[in-house]
């Protein structure tokens, strides 16, 4: 019985059903990794998360085995096991588990006991929870092995360190969300090992999936609540921690090394490095050669153009300027000097003759009917043909670069800025907007590709903003403050609040009536809109699910 264990936490990217490629890098790590005993992968790593309706295909099932089986015989080398996320089919119900491969075989299966099915999760609707875990023994030490949701009850630990565990091993699957490290680990994770008295590993993935992104930040905690390892955010890792038995009988205690522990991304560094990651992989694995984006001079623009710069280089990113007889010559040098300081491509294409061409087109049917918002939304939807027209010819897909505050409230152009394949900025209202800009143009994000400096002239941040769709427009000509409406915002989406506490807490109360009624107003909007990172709680997709049609108000 050995009294040390070398387990390596390879917190790495996946892509969600490329099961080949997945295996491959796992196998590729545990290359990497000879010397040590276990290698720790996230959960389903072989799958990748969240898989969705993928799990319903036989077909998928079917590889998975396959692949699972792949990975356990070259474990028949004598070198380190590993333990694989995947999904498992046991008496006809389809599970979400882990296997020990070790010695050319799968020797253990552990199926997850408790299902999320809240905000981003819905696990019941594909798994059967598995009963509560028994330990497993690996090279002289008890492990328990509870996937991700498990360690966020504590009957599962509880179960296990009865059962004898001497170190928990957590994979998991856990989205990023702003201030989640702080739960994670002090929250959830310390509380585990201090209630049991029993260590615990999390390992985490990393890299972005559709509208969730994961931050990895994998840790090693004490029995006593101690951080004894602390992986990086926002990129792979793979890190090997040294663990030695102490004691004996009952009295035997596992002890990690002190190793690393880095200092994760501070507020708003981490949302910033979400969004990177988010457009870096979604455009990458969906094939595109870059993105294009209409750069207005404006804040949402522009810090959406440094986003991708970071994400993909800026020789990827294509600003284009779509100026009207109402863009004003600050948003026209603004723009222009943006573009340089990003390194970027920038064009220009004037809309007034598209703009000229519809309205003689709609001359003899508008004849009677005053200038209004239908002119101003006909601006925005040239706009979008027009960058659509640009994504169809060359082939990178269009950036849209509304922020959470516009979406909430229907102030957005369906079918024009509202055009697109993905937004950075769906789930950042318009305070945060300017917080990341501020920051991005004094930082250079860890994970970022793009220029060292400033990346938007600071007119852009200062200037209040305008959509420029008529003359001397301001969007508080239509919109409270975006300090007050953002408070609202948070109350009514994050939280559920009604009129009545609302106005309770100070807010005036038409106002926040007339918000609540423009929230609902424009669901249909957002349910045709593209999809962005989840960054808060409440992003309009995955976690808010209204009808579209309904009479419900509180005031």
């Amino acid at each position: 019985m050995s009294d040390q264990l070398t387990i390596t936490l390879a917190q790495l990217n996946q892509s969600v059903g490329d099961l080949g490629a997945n295996a491959k890098a796992m196998l590729e790590t545990r290359a990497k990794a000879q010397g040590s005993d276990l290698v720790v992968f996230p959960e389903m790593q072989l799958v990748g998360y969240p898989p969705e309706d993928l799990v319903q295909k036989p077909a998928l099932i079917e590889r998975a085995a396959g692949e699972l089986e792949r990975l356990a015989q070259a474990t028949g080398d004598g070198g380190p096991a590993m333990l694989v996320g995947s999904v498992f089919v046991r008496d006809g119900a389809l599970h979400n588990g882990v296997a020990l491969c070790d010695g050319g075989k799968v020797t253990a299966v552990r199926f997850k006991h408790e299902l999320p099915n809240y905000g981003t999760f819905d696990e019941k609707r594909y798994f059967l929870p598995g009963p509560l875990p028994e330990p497993v023994m690996f090279r002289g030490a008890m492990l328990g092995l509870p996937i991700c949701e498990d360690i966020w009850h504590p009957e599962v630990c509880r179960h296990l360190a009865e059962m004898g565990a001497e170190i928990f091993i957590s994979p998991n699957g856990s989205p990023y969300e702003i201030d989640k490290d702080e739960l994670r680990i002090d929250g959830v994770a310390k509380r585990r090992a201090i209630d049991t008295g029993v260590p615990l590993i999390y390992v985490n993935r990393v890299g972005g999936q559709d509208e969730v992104v994961f931050d990895g930040a994998s840790f090693v905690v004490g029995s006593e609540g101690a951080l004894w390892a602390q992986l990086p955010d926002w990129e792979e890792a793979v890190v090997p921690t040294l663990w030695t038995r102490t004691g004996s009988g009952a009295g035997t205690r596992w002890r990690c090394q002190p190793a690393e522990v880095h200092e994760l991304a501070a507020h708003p560094e981490d949302i910033y490095c979400a969004m990177t990651l988010a457009v870096r992989d979604y455009v990458n694995r969906n094939g595109f050669p870059g993105v294009v984006l209409g750069l207005s001079g404006g804040i949402d623009s522009a810090i959406c153009a440094a986003i991708a710069a970071d994400a993909l280089g800026p020789e990827r990113v294509w600003c284009v300027m779509l100026p009207s007889r109402f863009t004003s010559q600050a948003s026209l040098d603004d723009a222009t000097e943006c573009a340089r300081m990003i390194g970027c491509r920038y064009d220009t294409i004037p809309i007034q003759p598209a703009v000229a061409g519809f309205d003689a087109m709609l001359a003899e049917n508008f004849a009677d009917k005053a200038v209004d918002i239908t002119e101003e939304n006909l601006q925005s939807r040239i706009r979008g043909v027009t960058l659509m027209a640009l994504s169809n010819k060359f082939g990178p897909m269009l950036l849209t670069t509304g922020n959470k505050s516009e979406m909430s409230v229907g102030y957005a152009t369906i079918y024009g800025d509202m055009a697109g394949g993905y937004n950075p900025l769906k789930d950042a209202y318009k305070q945060t907007v300017f917080a990341i800009s501020r920051w991005r143009n004094m930082h250079r994000p860890k994970i970022g590709l793009g220029p060292d400096g400033p990346v938007m002239p600071d007119g852009i941040i200062t200037k209040p903003p305008s959509a420029e769709l008529r003359p001397d427009q301001k969007d508080s000509d239509s919109l409270p403050p975006y300090e007050i409406l953002d408070a609202i915002l948070l109350g009514l989406v994050e939280n559920e609040k009604s009129v009545d506490q609302l106005s309770g807490e100070g807010f005036d109360r038409e106002t926040v009536k007339r918000i609540e009624r423009l929230l609902h107003l424009a669901e249909y909007k957002r349910r045709q809109a593209p999809p962005g990172v989840k960054l808060g709680m409440r992003n309009f997709g995955r976690d808010r699910r209204y009808p579209i049609t309904h009479g419900f108000r509180t005031g």
